[in-house]
């Protein structure tokens, strides 16, 4: 699987207002780690149950993340760099990830330690047609004395076919290897195997 990282902390790079809600009522933060229920209210999580899986895993009581924004889509739009593949169809999706600590908010260390380590780890799974990133950018946190600058992770991962049908396959592996490189990296002993047993 190819996986990188970057940092994105530059003036004109996507940012992240926690808690954040559309304009108008629309799409809002629901805080699914303290209160489960609420992931019934995620869209995508009622539309594509390999995102659900993957939001009950990355907000588990006993783990050290939580998530904050989500979306996934198909496309047949390659780019260059995926030419390589040989693919015409790519299914994506975005997971913004916060750590629950919240010092560990406002720590870029930790932030790069994660995104390496993760990187890493994805780098050792079997190879499959998939590609992940993990994107550092800054978060703004508020509460009731402002908004205080800290920091999130993006990650992104596609995957790639012959069609629809089997890039999203190849996506649901990739969601399936990054739950248990995060189970590897803070809950060791616990993994889930490709088809999603425990």
């Amino acid at each position: 699987m190819q996986a990188d990282f970057a940092v994105e902390l530059g003036a004109d790079d996507e940012t992240l207002e926690m808690p954040w809600a559309a304009d108008g009522g629309g799409p809002r933060y629901y805080d699914v780690k303290r209160h489960p229920e609420l992931l019934r209210n995620v869209v995508e999580a009622q539309s594509a149950p390999e995102m659900r899986q993957f939001l009950c895993a990355m907000n588990a009581p006993a783990g050290t993340l939580e998530t904050a924004k989500c979306d996934f889509w198909s496309s047949t739009e390659i780019n260059p760099e995926e030419e390589i593949l040989g693919a015409t169809h790519k299914f994506g999706s975005y997971v913004d990830l916060l750590f629950s600590d919240p010092s560990s908010r406002f720590s870029f260390a930790e932030h790069e330690q994660l995104a390496k380590r993760l990187t890493e780890l994805l780098k050792q799974v079997p190879e499959i047609p998939a590609a992940a990133e993990f994107l550092i950018r800054r978060c703004y946190y508020l509460d009731e004395e402002g908004a205080r600058d800290g920091f999130y992770i993006t990650f992104y991962l596609f995957g790639y076919g012959d069609d629809e049908a089997q890039s999203r396959q190849h996506w649901a592996i990739g969601l399936t290897l990054m739950e248990n490189a995060i189970r590897s990296r803070f809950s060791p002993g616990i993994q889930r195997g490709a088809d999603g047993d425990l």
